[in-house]
C-alpha cells in the first residue's frame, strides 16, 4: 500500500498530453488554452471618459465655460478644448484634445444658452487613461488555463476568435457487478441501481472532458475482458468501479494485466478508496475504483481529475479552505488520510456532517465540502484548524 502523495506523483508523472486545435472563441468555454494570448490594441483604446458630464481643463473650473459640442460614445471629437470652453460627454466616448478633466453633470450649473460653471467644491479627473489596462502586446491569458466566462470577454476584446485549445479526453466509464441494474429500473431483489456509473459520467463531463458511458458488465470473466479490451480500444481513460478489492469475483486487475495493462499500482493508504488501481498502456491510462458510490466520487476527484487535467496541459491546484473547527471530531484509526464529508456556516466553522462509511452518497449530497484528516490524526478539536475542499 502506497501514501496518496505517491499515489498522486505516479499517476501525474509522464503524461501523455493530447493534441490540440482550434476553436471558435464562443465554442471555447472551459477548454484548456494551449497558446499564449497576447494584445494587438490599447485597452482603453484612447482616454476616455469614465461618466456622463463635461470635459474641460481642470484649470478653468473657477469660471464659465461655453459648450462646444456634444460627444457620444463611439464619436470622435472635432473641436479642441481651449481656455474657456468645454464639451458635453458620454461615458466611454474619447476625450477632446486640450482636456484633462471630466465634471460630472450633476455638479454643474447652466448659466445661459450653451454655457455651463463647475458647482463641486472638488472633482477627480474621472478619465480612463489610454492603455491603463492593457498595452499592445501584454499577454492577456497564459497557456495552460481553462477559459472561463470572463476569458471569452477577453479574447473577444483583442480579436482572438479562433483560440488554440487542447483536445479533450475521451473517457470510458464502467460499472462492474451482478447486483446492478440501470436507474430506469426497479431493483429487485439483491440489486441496487447504477448510481456510480452516471456519478463518475458527470464528473468528467465536469472536468470538461468526454465521457463515454458503457453500462454495466456483469461479474464474469470473459464479459470483462470484452468489455475492458473494448473500453481500451475506444477511449484515452477508462474508469471501472467496482471489481478491484479482493472478493471471489475481483477478477479486474487480472484482465487488466492480460490486456497490456501495466499496473502500477492497486493500494492506496486514503479513506475511503484503498482498493484504488491504476495503470496505464503505451496510449491509454486505467483507473479501477472502488464500487461505494463515496469512494468512487472522491477517488476521481483526487486522482482521476488531476490526470485529466494534466492531459490538456492544465495545472490543478484543488481549491483548499483553512477553517476551523466548529465541533470536535474524532476517529479510532489513524493509518489513513482520510476526506470526511462536512458543512461549513455561517462563520466558516466546520461541522462533520452524519455519515455512515463510503456507501453513504447522500453525506456527499448534503455536504459543503470534503475535510482532509491527515495520517496519524485521532482527534480534532472544537477551534483546531483543518483544511476543506469544497464540493
Amino acid at each position: 500500500m502506497i501514501s496518496f502523495e505517491e499515489a498522486l506523483s505516479i499517476i501525474t508523472s509522464d503524461v501523455l498530453v493530447k493534441d490540440t486545435e482550434r476553436v471558435d472563441f464562443r465554442e471555447s468555454l472551459h477548454r484548456v488554452l494551449a497558446e499564449d494570448v497576447h494584445s494587438d490594441v490599447d485597452m482603453p483604446p484612447f482616454d476616455k471618459a469614465a461618466m456622463d458630464g463635461y470635459a474641460c481643463r481642470g484649470e478653468d473650473l473657477g469660471g464659465e465655460m461655453e459648450v462646444l459640442e456634444v460627444i457620444a460614445a463611439g464619436d470622435v471629437p472635432i473641436r479642441k478644448i481651449k481656455s474657456g470652453t468645454c464639451t458635453k460627454i458620454m461615458t466611454g466616448a474619447m476625450i477632446p484634445e486640450g482636456a484633462d478633466t471630466v465634471i460630472m453633470v450633476e455638479q454643474t450649473r447652466r448659466t445661459g444658452e450653451g454655457k455651463v460653471v463647475f458647482t463641486g467644491d472638488k472633482t477627480r479627473p474621472n478619465i480612463a487613461k489610454k492603455g491603463e489596462d492593457v498595452r499592445t502586446g501584454d499577454l492577456v491569458w497564459r497557456k495552460g488555463m481553462p477559459i472561463q466566462p470572463q476569458h471569452i470577454a477577453i479574447l473577444s476584446a483583442v480579436g482572438h476568435t479562433t483560440p488554440l485549445v487542447a483536445k479533450q479526453p475521451r473517457v470510458g466509464v464502467l460499472s462492474t457487478g451482478d447486483e446492478l441494474v440501470e436507474p430506469a429500473l426497479f431493483p429487485e431483489e439483491g440489486k441496487i441501481r447504477n448510481s456510480n456509473g452516471f456519478q463518475l459520467a458527470a464528473q468528467v463531463s465536469n472536468a470538461h472532458c468526454i465521457p463515454n458511458y458503457m453500462g454495466i458488465v456483469p461479474d464474469d470473466e470473459t464479459a470483462t475482458e470484452k468489455a475492458i479490451r473494448k473500453a481500451l480500444e475506444e477511449n484515452d481513460v477508462v474508469i471501472l468501479s467496482g471489481g478491484v478489492s479482493a472478493g471471489d469475483f475481483d477478477f479486474v486487475p487480472k484482465i487488466m494485466r492480460k490486456n497490456g495493462v501495466e499496473i502500477l499500482f492497486q493500494k492506496v493508504a486514503v479513506k475511503p478508496g484503498r482498493p484504488t488501481v491504476f495503470g496505464r498502456t503505451k496510449d491509454t491510462y486505467v483507473f479501477g475504483l472502488p464500487g461505494n458510490p463515496v469512494s468512487s466520487f472522491i477517488n476521481f476527484e483526487v486522482f482521476v481529475k488531476p490526470l485529466l487535467m494534466a492531459m490538456m496541459g492544465a495545472g490543478h491546484k484543488p481549491l483548499e479552505l483553512t477553517l476551523q473547527m466548529g465541533a470536535g471530531f474524532q476517529r479510532k484509526k489513524a493509518d489513513r488520510l482520510e476526506f470526511i464529508p462536512v458543512n461549513i456556516d455561517t462563520e466558516g466553522k466546520v461541522t462533520p456532517v452524519s455519515y455512515h462509511g463510503s456507501a453513504h452518497i447522500h453525506a456527499i449530497c448534503l455536504a459543503d465540502g470534503l475535510m482532509r484528516i491527515p495520517k496519524g490524526v485521532h482527534e480534532l478539536k472544537k477551534g483546531a484548524v483543518t483544511y476543506v475542499r469544497p464540493v
